[in-house]
């Protein structure tokens, strides 16, 4: 690839394979109780939370198929987060104007500036750690986000039998 850096490739030692695993889990855990806290705030559960967010970070409306693909849910299950989602306001069943015989889901009466608060601790802890990280340390870490989500999407991704 013309232009390209080419990155040398590291054998990670088992110790530091193992901390940075082990923080890792406990990030992940510490996560996935938050969520679960702010769904409860929204009167949601973690699962109809997630989904919601899953059709407001899309650049378009999804059909449900694209909702389950997207959260490994099945299509059974992804109707009953929809039907919750539409029932509390947040989304909407529109025909698609392409193909009139899909039906996509789409952001309708969700306000998130009601719920930014409750993300207001994340926000600031976020503020608080890179605080402590030099601004040339800011794109290495970026990098390690971005990579560990592409990787694990694409892994999951395979595991589910999704696309990606």
């Amino acid at each position: 690839m013309a232009g390209s850096v080419e990155q040398q490739v590291t054998k990670v030692p088992e110790d530091v394979l193992r901390r940075i695993s082990d923080l890792s889990r406990q990030t992940s855990t510490l996560t996935v109780m938050f969520h679960s806290w702010v769904a409860e705030q929204m009167g949601l559960s973690g699962t109809d939370h997630k989904c919601l967010d899953l059709v407001a970070r899309a650049d378009r409306p999804l059909t449900a198929g694209q909702i389950a693909e997207l959260s490994g849910l099945s299509t059974g299950a992804v109707t009953g987060v929809i039907d919750r989602l539409e029932r509390a306001g947040h989304v909407r069943r529109v025909r698609d104007p392409h193909d009139r015989r899909k039906v996509l889901v789409e952001v309708s009466g969700f306000d998130e500036s009601k719920y930014a608060h409750l993300f207001s601790i994340a926000m600031d802890s976020l503020q608080r750690t890179l605080e402590q990280f030099s601004p040339d340390e800011w794109p290495v870490i970026e990098r390690y986000a971005r990579t560990l989500f592409e990787t694990m999407n694409g892994e999951f991704a395979k595991a589910a039998g999704r696309r990606d």
